[in-house]
Protein backbone atom coordinates (compact mmCIF):
# COMPACT_ATOMS: atom_id res chain seq x y z
CA UNK A 1 0.00 0.00 0.00
CA UNK A 2 0.88 3.30 -0.27
CA UNK A 3 2.33 5.11 2.52
CA UNK A 4 0.46 8.43 3.83
CA UNK A 5 2.08 10.69 6.60
CA UNK A 6 -1.83 10.88 8.38
CA UNK A 7 -1.41 7.05 9.14
CA UNK A 8 0.52 8.03 12.31
CA UNK A 9 -1.67 11.15 13.15
CA UNK A 10 -4.70 8.52 12.91
CA UNK A 11 -3.18 5.96 14.71
CA UNK A 12 -2.16 7.86 17.19
CA UNK A 13 -5.12 10.32 17.89
CA UNK A 14 -7.39 6.63 18.19
CA UNK A 15 -5.26 5.77 20.98
CA UNK A 16 -4.75 8.51 23.01
CA UNK A 17 -7.01 9.76 25.79
CA UNK A 18 -8.44 12.64 23.87
CA UNK A 19 -12.22 11.67 22.98
CA UNK A 20 -12.71 14.13 20.81
CA UNK A 21 -14.13 12.23 17.17
CA UNK A 22 -11.31 13.17 14.39
CA UNK A 23 -13.36 14.08 10.98
CA UNK A 24 -10.90 13.91 7.80
CA UNK A 25 -11.32 16.32 5.43
CA UNK A 26 -10.56 16.54 1.61
CA UNK A 27 -11.32 16.36 -1.88
CA UNK A 28 -12.51 12.85 -3.03
CA UNK A 29 -10.27 10.06 -4.30
CA UNK A 30 -7.53 11.29 -2.22
CA UNK A 31 -7.59 7.82 -0.26
CA UNK A 32 -9.23 8.93 2.88
CA UNK A 33 -11.50 6.02 3.63
CA UNK A 34 -8.73 3.54 2.54
CA UNK A 35 -6.25 4.89 5.06
CA UNK A 36 -8.58 5.26 7.83
CA UNK A 37 -10.31 1.43 6.90
CA UNK A 38 -6.77 0.04 7.25
CA UNK A 39 -5.90 1.98 10.66
CA UNK A 40 -8.92 0.96 11.78
CA UNK A 41 -9.08 -2.70 10.78
CA UNK A 42 -5.36 -2.54 12.16
CA UNK A 43 -6.20 -1.54 15.38
CA UNK A 44 -9.52 -2.55 16.67
CA UNK A 45 -11.46 -6.29 16.75
CA UNK A 46 -14.56 -4.76 15.74
CA UNK A 47 -14.34 -2.71 12.51
CA UNK A 48 -17.86 -0.83 11.54
CA UNK A 49 -18.35 1.17 8.93
CA UNK A 50 -21.13 2.75 6.90
CA UNK A 51 -20.74 5.13 4.25
CA UNK A 52 -23.34 7.87 4.35
CA UNK A 53 -24.15 8.55 0.34
CA UNK A 54 -24.43 5.05 -0.01
CA UNK A 55 -27.15 4.91 2.58
CA UNK A 56 -29.10 8.38 1.09
CA UNK A 57 -29.13 6.34 -1.94
CA UNK A 58 -29.90 3.33 -1.00
CA UNK A 59 -32.37 2.01 1.82
CA UNK A 60 -31.81 5.81 3.68
CA UNK A 61 -31.68 4.08 7.71
CA UNK A 62 -29.68 6.73 8.98
CA UNK A 63 -31.94 9.33 7.15
CA UNK A 64 -33.99 9.99 10.05
CA UNK A 65 -31.78 9.15 13.10
CA UNK A 66 -31.34 11.98 15.55
CA UNK A 67 -30.68 10.17 18.82
CA UNK A 68 -28.27 7.95 20.32
CA UNK A 69 -30.56 5.36 21.15
CA UNK A 70 -31.88 5.50 16.89
CA UNK A 71 -28.09 5.26 15.82
CA UNK A 72 -27.39 1.97 17.97
CA UNK A 73 -30.44 0.39 16.54
CA UNK A 74 -30.16 1.33 13.12
CA UNK A 75 -26.14 0.45 13.37
CA UNK A 76 -27.49 -3.18 14.78
CA UNK A 77 -29.25 -3.76 11.86
CA UNK A 78 -26.17 -4.28 10.36
CA UNK A 79 -23.29 -4.57 12.54
CA UNK A 80 -24.97 -5.83 15.64
CA UNK A 81 -22.23 -8.47 16.09
CA UNK A 82 -19.70 -6.28 15.83
CA UNK A 83 -20.73 -3.55 18.39
CA UNK A 84 -18.39 -4.35 21.32
CA UNK A 85 -17.28 -1.47 23.53
CA UNK A 86 -15.06 1.78 23.08
CA UNK A 87 -11.69 0.07 23.76
CA UNK A 88 -12.33 -2.47 20.63
CA UNK A 89 -15.19 -1.10 18.43
CA UNK A 90 -14.08 1.62 15.88
CA UNK A 91 -17.27 3.01 14.03
CA UNK A 92 -16.67 4.71 11.04
CA UNK A 93 -18.59 7.13 9.30
CA UNK A 94 -17.78 8.08 5.63
CA UNK A 95 -19.00 10.74 3.47
CA UNK A 96 -21.08 12.35 7.12
CA UNK A 97 -21.72 15.15 5.28
CA UNK A 98 -24.63 13.59 3.22
CA UNK A 99 -26.56 13.36 6.24
CA UNK A 100 -26.66 17.11 7.54
CA UNK A 101 -28.01 16.16 11.13
CA UNK A 102 -25.18 13.27 11.51
CA UNK A 103 -22.35 16.28 12.89
CA UNK A 104 -24.86 17.60 15.50
CA UNK A 105 -25.54 13.94 16.66
CA UNK A 106 -21.80 13.53 17.04
CA UNK A 107 -21.91 15.65 20.02
CA UNK A 108 -23.84 13.40 21.78
CA UNK A 109 -22.23 10.09 20.60
CA UNK A 110 -19.05 11.27 21.90
CA UNK A 111 -20.61 12.31 25.42
CA UNK A 112 -22.41 8.80 25.47
CA UNK A 113 -19.40 7.04 24.71
CA UNK A 114 -20.06 3.69 24.11
CA UNK A 115 -17.51 3.26 20.99
CA UNK A 116 -14.69 5.02 19.15
CA UNK A 117 -15.89 7.04 16.03
CA UNK A 118 -13.89 8.44 13.02
CA UNK A 119 -15.45 10.23 10.19
CA UNK A 120 -14.67 11.78 6.96
CA UNK A 121 -15.92 13.69 4.17
CA UNK A 122 -15.35 15.08 0.71
CA UNK A 123 -17.03 18.70 1.43
CA UNK A 124 -16.33 19.05 4.95
CA UNK A 125 -15.76 22.15 4.01
CA UNK A 126 -18.86 23.16 2.85
CA UNK A 127 -21.30 20.98 4.95
CA UNK A 128 -19.51 22.12 8.46
CA UNK A 129 -20.18 26.40 7.05
CA UNK A 130 -24.11 25.20 6.51
CA UNK A 131 -24.37 23.18 9.86
CA UNK A 132 -26.28 25.49 12.29
CA UNK A 133 -25.38 23.22 15.54
CA UNK A 134 -22.02 22.67 14.86
CA UNK A 135 -20.52 20.17 17.60
CA UNK A 136 -16.97 22.33 17.40
CA UNK A 137 -15.85 20.86 21.24
CA UNK A 138 -16.39 17.33 20.29
CA UNK A 139 -15.00 17.34 17.12
CA UNK A 140 -11.05 17.52 15.72
CA UNK A 141 -10.81 18.32 11.88
CA UNK A 142 -7.68 17.26 10.07
CA UNK A 143 -7.46 18.20 6.38
CA UNK A 144 -5.53 15.21 3.66
CA UNK A 145 -4.49 16.27 0.55
CA UNK A 146 -3.23 13.96 -2.57
CA UNK A 147 0.36 12.00 -1.92
CA UNK A 148 2.75 15.10 -1.55
CA UNK A 149 6.27 14.71 -3.29
CA UNK A 150 8.01 12.91 -0.73
CA UNK A 151 5.39 10.33 -0.36
CA UNK A 152 5.40 9.80 -3.73
CA UNK A 153 9.60 9.58 -3.29
CA UNK A 154 8.47 6.63 -0.92
CA UNK A 155 6.47 4.70 -3.41
CA UNK A 156 9.09 4.49 -5.99
CA UNK A 157 11.29 2.87 -3.12
CA UNK A 158 13.53 6.05 -2.19
CA UNK A 159 14.84 5.30 1.22
CA UNK A 160 15.06 6.92 4.71
CA UNK A 161 19.14 7.86 4.23
CA UNK A 162 18.01 10.05 1.08
CA UNK A 163 15.04 11.59 2.75
CA UNK A 164 17.59 12.70 5.84
CA UNK A 165 19.83 13.51 3.71
CA UNK A 166 17.56 15.81 1.67
CA UNK A 167 15.91 17.49 4.72
CA UNK A 168 20.34 17.97 5.94
CA UNK A 169 21.10 19.12 2.97
CA UNK A 170 17.99 22.24 2.82
CA UNK A 171 18.87 23.07 6.84
CA UNK A 172 22.83 23.57 5.43
CA UNK A 173 21.82 25.11 2.24
CA UNK A 174 23.97 22.57 0.12
CA UNK A 175 23.06 20.80 -3.00
CA UNK A 176 22.53 16.81 -3.29
CA UNK A 177 25.39 14.90 -5.41
CA UNK A 178 25.20 14.94 -9.20
CA UNK A 179 24.10 11.49 -9.56
CA UNK A 180 21.15 11.87 -7.07
CA UNK A 181 19.90 14.98 -8.01
CA UNK A 182 19.57 13.94 -11.37
CA UNK A 183 17.72 10.91 -9.89
CA UNK A 184 15.59 13.43 -8.04
CA UNK A 185 14.85 15.58 -11.11
CA UNK A 186 13.86 12.19 -12.53
CA UNK A 187 11.52 11.49 -10.28
CA UNK A 188 10.28 15.09 -10.02
CA UNK A 189 9.12 14.93 -13.25
CA UNK A 190 7.51 11.60 -12.80
CA UNK A 191 5.43 13.12 -10.38
CA UNK A 192 4.27 15.85 -12.47
CA UNK A 193 2.98 13.26 -15.01
CA UNK A 194 1.72 10.96 -12.25
CA UNK A 195 0.75 13.65 -9.43
CA UNK A 196 -0.71 12.60 -6.06
CA UNK A 197 -4.02 10.76 -6.96
CA UNK A 198 -3.36 7.26 -5.19
CA UNK A 199 -5.24 5.26 -7.81
CA UNK A 200 -3.02 7.67 -10.58
CA UNK A 201 0.29 7.04 -8.62
CA UNK A 202 -0.96 3.45 -8.33
CA UNK A 203 -1.60 2.67 -11.78
CA UNK A 204 1.88 5.02 -13.01
CA UNK A 205 4.26 2.95 -10.69
CA UNK A 206 2.35 -0.57 -11.24
CA UNK A 207 2.33 -0.20 -14.78
CA UNK A 208 4.64 2.47 -16.02
CA UNK A 209 1.39 2.92 -18.43
CA UNK A 210 0.52 6.92 -19.41
CA UNK A 211 -2.99 5.82 -20.71
CA UNK A 212 -3.94 3.89 -17.82
CA UNK A 213 -2.63 6.89 -15.28
CA UNK A 214 -4.48 9.65 -17.75
CA UNK A 215 -8.09 7.20 -17.66
CA UNK A 216 -7.58 7.64 -13.64
CA UNK A 217 -7.18 11.22 -13.76
CA UNK A 218 -9.85 11.62 -16.49
CA UNK A 219 -12.26 9.54 -13.93
CA UNK A 220 -11.47 12.08 -11.21
CA UNK A 221 -11.76 15.34 -12.95
CA UNK A 222 -15.19 14.31 -14.00
CA UNK A 223 -16.07 13.05 -10.79
CA UNK A 224 -15.28 16.83 -9.48
CA UNK A 225 -17.45 18.43 -12.17
CA UNK A 226 -20.51 15.71 -11.34
CA UNK A 227 -19.94 16.53 -7.85
CA UNK A 228 -19.88 20.60 -8.93
CA UNK A 229 -23.04 20.20 -11.08
CA UNK A 230 -24.58 18.33 -7.93
CA UNK A 231 -24.28 21.12 -5.92
CA UNK A 232 -25.31 23.72 -8.22
CA UNK A 233 -28.87 22.28 -8.85
CA UNK A 234 -28.91 21.56 -4.53
CA UNK A 235 -28.12 25.79 -4.08
CA UNK A 236 -29.87 26.63 -7.92
CA UNK A 237 -26.88 28.58 -8.43
CA UNK A 238 -27.42 29.94 -12.63
CA UNK A 239 -23.83 29.60 -13.02
CA UNK A 240 -22.17 27.00 -13.67
CA UNK A 241 -19.17 25.82 -10.69
CA UNK A 242 -18.05 23.88 -13.16
CA UNK A 243 -17.20 26.67 -16.01
CA UNK A 244 -14.78 27.91 -13.42
CA UNK A 245 -13.35 24.99 -12.69
CA UNK A 246 -12.91 24.07 -16.44
CA UNK A 247 -11.10 27.70 -16.69
CA UNK A 248 -8.52 26.42 -14.00
CA UNK A 249 -6.01 25.51 -16.54
CA UNK A 250 -5.91 27.96 -19.43
CA UNK A 251 -5.87 30.67 -17.09
CA UNK A 252 -3.03 29.63 -15.59
CA UNK A 253 -1.67 30.27 -18.96
CA UNK A 254 -1.93 33.63 -19.05
CA UNK A 255 0.14 36.15 -17.81
CA UNK A 256 -1.61 37.34 -15.23
CA UNK A 257 -2.90 34.24 -13.65
CA UNK A 258 -5.40 35.66 -11.66
CA UNK A 259 -9.10 34.95 -12.39
CA UNK A 260 -10.97 38.12 -14.02
CA UNK A 261 -14.44 38.25 -13.17
CA UNK A 262 -15.79 39.20 -16.40
CA UNK A 263 -14.21 36.37 -18.27
CA UNK A 264 -16.62 34.32 -15.85
CA UNK A 265 -19.89 34.96 -17.92
CA UNK A 266 -18.25 37.03 -20.76
CA UNK A 267 -19.78 39.89 -19.27
CA UNK A 268 -18.72 43.48 -18.46
CA UNK A 269 -19.66 44.94 -14.76
CA UNK A 270 -19.22 41.41 -12.91
CA UNK A 271 -17.26 41.57 -9.68
CA UNK A 272 -15.45 38.73 -7.39
CA UNK A 273 -18.55 38.96 -5.23
CA UNK A 274 -20.84 38.34 -7.49
CA UNK A 275 -19.34 34.64 -7.24
CA UNK A 276 -18.60 34.41 -4.01
CA UNK A 277 -20.26 30.83 -3.75
CA UNK A 278 -19.12 29.31 -6.66
CA UNK A 279 -15.78 30.09 -5.45
CA UNK A 280 -16.34 28.79 -1.87
CA UNK A 281 -17.75 25.48 -3.57
CA UNK A 282 -13.95 24.99 -5.53
CA UNK A 283 -12.34 25.73 -2.51
CA UNK A 284 -14.41 24.41 0.52
CA UNK A 285 -14.37 20.94 -1.23
CA UNK A 286 -10.56 20.63 -2.16
CA UNK A 287 -10.86 21.03 -5.71
CA UNK A 288 -9.23 23.97 -6.10
CA UNK A 289 -6.45 25.99 -4.15
CA UNK A 290 -6.54 29.51 -3.34
CA UNK A 291 -3.74 31.92 -3.99
CA UNK A 292 -4.83 35.33 -2.32
CA UNK A 293 -3.09 38.84 -3.14
CA UNK A 294 -0.79 40.71 -1.21
CA UNK A 295 0.06 44.05 -1.61
CA UNK A 296 1.24 45.09 1.35
CA UNK A 297 3.28 41.88 3.03
CA UNK A 298 3.65 42.56 6.61
CA UNK A 299 3.36 39.83 9.03
CA UNK A 300 1.08 37.58 9.49
CA UNK A 301 -0.14 38.10 5.71
CA UNK A 302 -3.84 36.77 6.97
CA UNK A 303 -4.19 40.74 8.04
CA UNK A 304 -3.36 42.06 4.52
CA UNK A 305 -5.07 39.57 2.22
CA UNK A 306 -7.85 40.42 -0.57
CA UNK A 307 -10.39 38.87 -2.69
CA UNK A 308 -10.49 40.62 -5.52
CA UNK A 309 -7.28 39.08 -6.97
CA UNK A 310 -7.57 36.00 -6.40
CA UNK A 311 -5.72 32.98 -8.08
CA UNK A 312 -6.91 29.23 -8.53
CA UNK A 313 -4.93 26.24 -9.05
CA UNK A 314 -5.96 22.78 -9.40
CA UNK A 315 -5.60 20.69 -6.20
CA UNK A 316 -3.36 17.82 -7.98
CA UNK A 317 -0.56 18.26 -10.81
CA UNK A 318 -1.39 15.14 -12.47
CA UNK A 319 -5.07 16.98 -13.29
CA UNK A 320 -3.65 19.85 -14.97
CA UNK A 321 -0.74 17.58 -17.29
CA UNK A 322 -3.40 15.22 -18.00
CA UNK A 323 -5.34 18.60 -19.56
CA UNK A 324 -2.36 20.25 -20.91
CA UNK A 325 -0.25 16.98 -22.49
CA UNK A 326 -2.79 14.12 -22.40
CA UNK A 327 -0.82 10.99 -23.25
CA UNK A 328 2.61 12.51 -24.04
CA UNK A 329 4.79 12.29 -21.47
CA UNK A 330 7.58 14.30 -23.48
CA UNK A 331 6.86 18.00 -22.76
CA UNK A 332 7.71 17.07 -19.06
CA UNK A 333 10.26 14.37 -19.47
CA UNK A 334 12.06 15.43 -22.19
CA UNK A 335 12.46 19.59 -21.46
CA UNK A 336 11.26 20.56 -24.53
CA UNK A 337 12.24 24.05 -24.88
CA UNK A 338 9.19 25.33 -26.70
CA UNK A 339 6.98 24.39 -23.89
CA UNK A 340 6.61 26.50 -20.53
CA UNK A 341 6.20 24.56 -17.79
CA UNK A 342 5.73 27.76 -15.58
CA UNK A 343 2.01 26.93 -14.48
CA UNK A 344 2.76 23.17 -13.96
CA UNK A 345 5.59 24.23 -11.75
CA UNK A 346 4.13 26.98 -9.68
CA UNK A 347 0.81 24.36 -9.43
CA UNK A 348 3.15 21.82 -7.33
CA UNK A 349 4.28 24.17 -5.01
CA UNK A 350 0.85 25.30 -4.41
CA UNK A 351 -0.08 21.72 -3.86
CA UNK A 352 3.16 20.82 -1.34
CA UNK A 353 2.94 24.74 0.61
CA UNK A 354 -0.98 23.71 1.20
CA UNK A 355 -0.67 20.11 2.07
CA UNK A 356 2.70 21.10 4.40
CA UNK A 357 0.02 23.63 6.44
CA UNK A 358 0.64 26.58 4.87
CA UNK A 359 -1.86 29.16 3.36
CA UNK A 360 -1.37 30.29 -0.27
CA UNK A 361 -0.22 33.93 -1.13
CA UNK A 362 1.19 36.02 -3.52
CA UNK A 363 2.65 39.77 -4.07
CA UNK A 364 0.66 41.68 -6.26
CA UNK A 365 2.16 45.12 -6.93
CA UNK A 366 1.54 47.42 -9.37
CA UNK A 367 5.46 48.97 -9.67
CA UNK A 368 7.00 46.09 -8.30
CA UNK A 369 5.25 43.26 -9.88
CA UNK A 370 4.60 40.05 -8.73
CA UNK A 371 6.25 37.37 -6.85
CA UNK A 372 5.02 33.73 -7.00
CA UNK A 373 4.12 32.89 -3.16
CA UNK A 374 4.57 34.53 -0.31
CA UNK A 375 4.83 32.59 3.22
CA UNK A 376 4.76 33.43 7.15
CA UNK A 377 8.29 33.53 8.52
CA UNK A 378 7.19 32.66 12.18
CA UNK A 379 10.49 33.00 13.53
CA UNK A 380 11.60 36.45 12.48
CA UNK A 381 7.39 37.81 12.34
CA UNK A 382 7.96 38.46 8.49
CA UNK A 383 7.53 37.05 5.47
CA UNK A 384 9.09 34.56 3.23
CA UNK A 385 9.09 35.27 -0.67
CA UNK A 386 9.12 31.77 -2.82
CA UNK A 387 9.30 32.54 -6.43
CA UNK A 388 9.39 29.41 -9.22
CA UNK A 389 11.36 28.90 -12.14
CA UNK A 390 10.90 26.56 -14.89
CA UNK A 391 13.63 27.54 -17.27
CA UNK A 392 17.29 28.55 -17.39
CA UNK A 393 16.50 32.29 -16.72
CA UNK A 394 16.28 31.23 -13.10
CA UNK A 395 17.86 34.67 -11.78
CA UNK A 396 16.58 36.94 -13.83
CA UNK A 397 13.66 38.14 -11.04
CA UNK A 398 13.44 41.89 -11.29
CA UNK A 399 9.73 41.44 -8.83
CA UNK A 400 11.98 39.18 -6.32
CA UNK A 401 14.57 41.75 -6.41
CA UNK A 402 12.95 44.68 -5.28
CA UNK A 403 10.26 42.67 -3.16
CA UNK A 404 13.79 41.44 -0.95
CA UNK A 405 15.56 44.85 -1.19
CA UNK A 406 12.91 46.57 0.77
CA UNK A 407 14.22 47.68 3.90
CA UNK A 408 10.59 47.86 5.23
CA UNK A 409 9.28 44.41 4.11
CA UNK A 410 12.23 43.63 6.48
CA UNK A 411 12.95 40.03 4.37
CA UNK A 412 14.80 37.39 6.13
CA UNK A 413 14.77 34.37 3.60
CA UNK A 414 13.95 34.51 -0.07
CA UNK A 415 13.77 31.68 -2.51
CA UNK A 416 14.05 30.66 -6.16
CA UNK A 417 13.17 27.35 -6.75
CA UNK A 418 13.94 26.21 -10.20
CA UNK A 419 16.12 22.61 -12.58
CA UNK A 420 19.52 23.83 -11.37
CA UNK A 421 21.02 21.70 -8.64
CA UNK A 422 22.89 24.60 -7.06
CA UNK A 423 22.57 25.47 -3.82
CA UNK A 424 23.88 29.40 -3.64
CA UNK A 425 23.26 32.37 -2.07
CA UNK A 426 22.95 35.81 -3.42
CA UNK A 427 21.40 39.27 -2.59
CA UNK A 428 19.31 37.94 -0.02
CA UNK A 429 18.06 35.34 -2.30
CA UNK A 430 18.52 31.38 -1.90
CA UNK A 431 18.73 29.42 -5.07
CA UNK A 432 17.68 25.70 -4.42
CA UNK A 433 16.35 22.72 -6.66
CA UNK A 434 12.90 22.70 -7.04
CA UNK A 435 12.23 19.20 -5.02
CA UNK A 436 13.36 20.87 -1.82
CA UNK A 437 9.78 21.98 -1.74
CA UNK A 438 9.40 19.14 0.03
CA UNK A 439 11.07 20.43 2.78
CA UNK A 440 8.99 23.60 3.39
CA UNK A 441 6.86 22.81 6.48
CA UNK A 442 4.97 25.64 8.58
CA UNK A 443 5.07 24.03 12.09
Amino acid sequence: MLYRKIEKFIKSHLQSSDDKILLIDGARQIGKSYIIRYVGQKEFSNYIEINMEEDKLGDRLFADVRTVRDFYLTLSINFGNKMGDKHNTLVFIDEIQAYDHLFTLLKFLREDGRFTYIASGSRLGIALKQTSSLPLGSILIKHMYPLDFEEFLIANGVGQIILDTLYDNFAKRKPMPTAIHNKLMSLFRHYLLSGGLPDAVNKFIEEDNIQTTRASQDAVYENYGIDAAKYEQMTNRRLSIQRIYEMIPSNLEKTKKRIIAKDIEGKTGKRMSNYAEEFEYLIASGIALEVKAISTPTFPLIQNSGKNLLKLYMNDVGLLTSIYYRNNPKAVLDDVPSINLGSVYETVVAQELKAHGFSLYYYDNKQNGEVDFLIDDVEHLSITPIEVKSGKDYKTHSALNKFVSNKHYNIHRAYVLSNEQEVSVADGITYMPIYYIMCFKNE
